[in-house]
């Protein structure tokens, strides 16, 4: 098991390039959220803003 955590001396670089891609990985799902929810916000207050046409 040792063995595998190792990678034969190429370890630091292997584990540093998993951890990197999780990282892109996960910012990817999170700021379209946030950027969402931010966008919803600014229409929701535009709408209140503007008076009801009839």
């Amino acid at each position: 098991m040792s063995e595998f955590f190792h990678m034969g001396g190429y370890a630091l670089y292997v584990w540093l390039s998993y951890g990197l891609a999780l990282v892109i990985l996960v910012v990817n799902i999170i700021i379209p959220m946030q950027r969402r929810k931010k966008h919803i916000a600014m229409i929701k207050r535009r709408l209140r803003r503007t008076p009801a046409e009839k």
